[in-house]
C-alpha cells in the first residue's frame, strides 16, 4: 500500500548531478584538447630547434638535451614537490585540477614525442607557430581553472613569500631565469631571444582565449553634471551606469560618482561625452581583463 505521507523525490540533486558530469568531461575535453596542442608545440617546434619555452617545460627542455631524459617525465618529477607544496599552501581544489593536467600534459608529451616529425625550418617559424600552439593548448586549460604547473604553482608559492609582487610579474621572473639559463646551455644567445617572441606570442593568444573580445574599461567619472552625463550616457552609448554615493575628503561635500564599463573602442567617445558636459570632470579609466553581462558576454546586448 502507498505511503500517502511520502513525498516525491526533488529532481534538484538529479540536475545537480548531471551538471556535474557534464562540467567535468568539459573538462576532461579541454585538457585534452589543450596538451595536445601543447605537445605539438613541445615535440615539432621548440625541442628539436634549442628553445627552451620558459618555466618547468623550458628546465625540461634543457635537462633532455643536457641528459637525454624524457621531457614529459622530467616535467611531471620536477612538479611532484611543488604540486605537494601547492597542495599545503594554495589549495585543494586547484592543485587537484593542476595535478590532472600536469599528468595528462607530461604523458602525451612523451608519447607523441615516438612519432611526431620535428620541423627544422625558420627560426622564426619555430617561435611564431609553436608560441601559437603553445598559447592555444595551455589556453584551453586555462580556460578550466587548471595550470600545467611550473611557473604559475612557483609563483603562487612566492607570492606568499612576496605578497607585494604581481604574481604576473613572479610569473615573468620564473620563465626570465630559465631563459637566460637555456643561452648558457645552448651556447647561443638567439636561442634565448626566441624563446623570448615564443613566450610573447603564447601568453598573447592565451589572453584572447581566455578573455577574448570581453576585455573593457572601467571608468569612474567625478562631476557636478552626473545626472545629465549619465543620461547621455544611457541614450547615446546605450551603456549602463551606476551612481556611486561619495564624499570628498577635502570639501566634505556630498555627490555621485558615475561608474561605467565600456569596450576599449568607446572610451574615446565616453571621454568626449563627459568633457562636452562638463570641461572640468575628473575621469579615471582602469583595464578590465573581463567584463561579463548585459552589453557583454553573458548578456543579451550582442
Amino acid at each position: 500500500m502507498r505511503n500517502k505521507s511520502a513525498k516525491p523525490l526533488s529532481a534538484a540533486p538529479v540536475q545537480s548531478r548531471q551538471r556535474n558530469v557534464r562540467r567535468y568531461l568539459t573538462d576532461a575535453l579541454f585538457i585534452l584538447l589543450g596538451s595536445l596542442g601543447y605537445s605539438l608545440s613541445v615535440n615539432v617546434f621548440t625541442a628539436p630547434n634549442h628553445i627552451a619555452p620558459g618555466g618547468v617545460t623550458g628546465v625540461a627542455t634543457l635537462v633532455n638535451y643536457l641528459t637525454g631524459a624524457p621531457i614529459g617525465t622530467t616535467i611531471l618529477l620536477i612538479n611532484l614537490p611543488l604540486l605537494a607544496a601547492a597542495w599545503r599552501f594554495i589549495g585543494h581544489a586547484y592543485t587537484l585540477k593542476t595535478s590532472v593536467a600536469t599528468v595528462v600534459v607530461s604523458v602525451i608529451i612523451d608519447v607523441s614525442a615516438l612519432f611526431l616529425p620535428p620541423f627544422h625550418g625558420d627560426t622564426m617559424l619555430v617561435a611564431v607557430f609553436g608560441g601559437v600552439l603553445a598559447g592555444a593548448g595551455l589556453g584551453l586549460i586555462y580556460m578550466r581553472g587548471a595550470t600545467t604547473g611550473g611557473s604559475e604553482v612557483v609563483a603562487g608559492l612566492l607570492e606568499r613569500r612576496f605578497p607585494h609582487i604581481p604574481i604576473g610579474r613572479l610569473i615573468l621572473l620564473v620563465d626570465a631565469v630559465v631563459v637566460a639559463a637555456s643561452a648558457a646551455v645552448y651556447k647561443n644567445l638567439e636561442s634565448a631571444l626566441y624563446a623570448m617572441i615564443l613566450i610573447f606570442v603564447s601568453s598573447s593568444l592565451m589572453d584572447v582565449l581566455i578573455y577574448g573580445k570581453n576585455k573593457g574599461k572601467m571608468l569612474l567619472i567625478m562631476t557636478r553634471k552626473e545626472r545629465e552625463i549619465a543620461d547621455d550616457i544611457l541614450q547615446r552609448l546605450q551603456r549602463g551606469v551606476t551612481m556611486l554615493n561619495a564624499t570628498g575628503a577635502y570639501t566634505g561635500d556630498a555627490r555621485q560618482v558615475l561608474l561605467c564599463a565600456v569596450r576599449p573602442p568607446e572610451v574615446y567617445e565616453l571621454r568626449t561625452l563627459v568633457w562636452d558636459h562638463d570641461p572640468d570632470a575628473f575621469l579615471v579609466v582602469t583595464s578590465t581583463d573581463e567584463i561579463l553581462g548585459e552589453g557583454f558576454r553573458g548578456g543579451n546586448k550582442p
